[in-house]
């Protein structure tokens, strides 16, 4: 029985790793993406922003949580001025904002080598573990996990519940109608694109003390953030979450049986086959659903 226990424990401790993984990978990319259309391809190196960032405050002696939260606010302010010089042109235009932004990516990710190395000293992981079993799991990732359903229920308390989500909705719906109402819809794009780029930020504040920074660690995420957004859908608010439980569910499975080469592929097919049956993803399915 103990066995057992131990068991269903570690799959759940496993699952809630994934899950909060593509979670806070993905978060920041779905708000930009499915609420301003714009394929943001330096998704991966604002993450790398943040990771950067709360290293080089905790090495200034800043302690580790109020680093990670001044990381994703450096990020935010990169993403609003990011957005007002070059974003912003290339509304309604996904190609060539997909193609910007990734001159955007090149520029940092070189810019980056050049000004501090190809490698930069961490952190390390913080203290703290229990056992279950046979088993030992780290603190820390219960921290990432409790941060992705903290991520989520922001998201939703921010668009659904505060004048700035009505306002950012009937932008990303009607940017002609909202702007006669008398909205800036300027300025709701670019807080809209600070806050995409400040989760970004957070996302790698949070994985800094578990992973070697380099300046290309931004790949490491940028995989895992657009499959999950692609499978969620266009509604972030309906659609994100449910993409990273299926998603979860899929990789820790292989991952248990396989190992992670496997998981790995077995999501990517899991996303392919998701498309293919929900052109619009979960949140299209779910939409209809409850329509």
């Amino acid at each position: 029985m103990a066995g057992m226990l131990a068991e269903t424990f570690s799959a759940l401790y496993q699952f809630g790793d994934v899950f909060a993984f593509l979670i806070l990978s993905a978060a920041g990319l779905a708000i930009i993406f499915g609420m301003m259309g714009v394929i943001n391809m330096a998704h991966g190196e604002l993450i790398m922003c943040g990771a950067y960032a709360a290293t080089a405050l905790r090495h200034a002696g800043v302690p580790l949580i109020l680093a990670q939260g001044l990381a994703a606010l450096l990020a935010g302010l990169i993403g609003i001025g990011l957005e007002a010089a070059v974003v912003r042109r290339f509304y309604q235009r996904p190609l060539d904002s997909l193609l910007a932004t990734w001159g955007v990516s090149l520029i940092a990710t070189q810019g980056m080598l050049i000004a501090v190395g190809s490698t930069f000293s961490g952190i390390g992981t913080p203290p703290g573990s229990f056992s279950v079993g046979p088993y030992s799991f780290s603190v820390y990732r219960l921290v990432l996990f409790g941060a992705a359903i903290a991520v989520i229920a922001l998201i939703y308390v921010l668009f659904l519940k505060t004048r700035f989500g009505v306002h950012a909705r009937a932008t990303m719906q009607n940017a002609q109608m909202a702007q006669a109402l008398g909205l800036r819809v300027s300025r709701v794009y670019a807080l809209t694109f600070g806050l995409g780029a400040a989760l970004a930020g957070l996302c790698g504040a949070l994985y800094a003390p578990t992973m070697t920074l380099i300046p290309t660690m931004g790949a490491t995420f940028i995989v895992e953030s657009f499959v999950t957004v692609v499978v969620g859908g266009a509604n972030v608010l309906i659609g994100t979450a449910p993409a990273g439980v299926a998603l979860a569910v899929v990789r820790t499975a292989l991952n248990g049986w396989y190992g992670q080469i496997f998981g790995q592929i077995g999501m990517l097919v899991a996303v392919i086959l998701i498309i293919r049956l929900m052109p619009d993803g979960l949140s299209g399915m779910l939409a209809r659903r409850f329509r």
